[in-house]
């Protein structure tokens, strides 16, 4: 405890431990790999993180760490709830490939169900910013048929605002 302490008055912050800093978490939308970055800049280019294992365009930041089962799908969604973006997974969840769902809102898409009326899920999380876990909610696929899934709501802290959605199919 005391290099710890040490260690707080170096870096100029008094006795605050500096393995107390938030450190922002980050998931790939992709391949849902996880990781974590001091300041959310790819090394020294000044631009977003991307993911170092798939080349995904962007990482999804997260206050807390988060690990998605190994069939969860991941949606990437703007500020009003239309989907930009979807990660391995969701096709073979939902049928729909990544050309049929960019731009469609999320909810009416997938024909999400299960929640009371005025408390969808989605919409809570980008007007309040709030994250939404283990929401149980039916999924209607491209086929037609509807699929139990646990849905978890992240939205984003940044100043474009936008939401993840990670989509786990239930038995």
């Amino acid at each position: 405890m005391l290099a710890i302490q040490k260690l707080g008055s170096i870096t100029g912050r008094g006795t605050w431990p500096r393995y107390l800093d938030p450190v922002p978490y980050f998931i790939c939308p992709n391949c849902k790999q996880r990781s974590i970055d001091h300041d959310r800049l790819q090394e020294i280019d000044n631009v977003p993180v991307a993911c170092d294992r798939c080349g995904f365009g962007f990482l999804f930041e997260l206050m807390d760490d988060y690990y998605p089962a190994p069939n969860t799908g991941f949606v990437v969604c703007d500020k009003d709830g239309r989907i930009l973006a979807s990660g391995r997974g969701v096709f073979e969840l939902s049928g729909y490939r990544e050309q049929e769902l960019l731009g469609a809102e999320l909810v009416q898409r997938f024909g999400l169900s299960g929640f009371e009326s005025g408390q969808n899920p989605a919409a809570l999380a980008l007007e309040w910013g709030v994250r939404r876990l283990g929401e149980h909610m039916e999924l209607r696929t491209r086929a037609g048929q509807e699929k139990a899934v646990t849905a978890d709501f992240f939205p984003a802290y940044d100043d474009d605002g936008g939401l993840l959605v990670a989509l786990t199919p239930r038995s």
